[in-house]
């Protein structure tokens, strides 16, 4: 796993919260996603930018363990780290925490990998290059 930790914080939206009045949890995937996108961002990556090259960036596969909820108003934040699963598929381990007391709402693996504009599965040396600096 890459040592730094990538962190963005983020505050609920009413529209995000169900009848209960907690967070949906669609919406955790829009905040694992953003975290993402932000941390390839951090790194000197831009998912529009690969897209162009046709470099596709994919999801494979999200577990998510639920463990408090939030409701509106809430601040919290999102961790992100990339993990190397095999030469073609990465990882990001990410953890949302509420900001008032620390502590973890949720725990999530992304598994993903790249594909070419013909769809095969490639590691783009984009991605490649972060494990360089390990």
């Amino acid at each position: 796993m890459i040592s730094d930790i990538f962190s963005i914080a983020f505050k609920v939206r009413d529209y995000e919260c169900d009848m209960q009045g907690i967070v949906n949890n669609t919406n955790f995937l829009h905040y694992l996603e953003h975290a993402r996108h932000e941390y390839l961002k951090s790194v000197g990556l831009d998912f529009a930018e690969l897209t162009k090259k046709g470099v596709f960036l994919v999801v494979r596969r999200t577990e998510i363990d639920y463990l408090l909820p939030l409701r509106s108003n809430d601040t919290f934040y999102v961790t992100c780290e990339l993990f190397r699963i095999s030469p073609l598929r990465f990882g990001f381990k990410q953890e949302i925490f509420r900001k008032v007391d620390d502590r973890k709402v949720a725990s999530a693996h992304v598994f993903g990998t790249s594909i070419n504009k013909d769809g095969k599965p490639f590691l783009a040396k984009e991605i490649d290059n972060l494990f360089a600096k390990e």
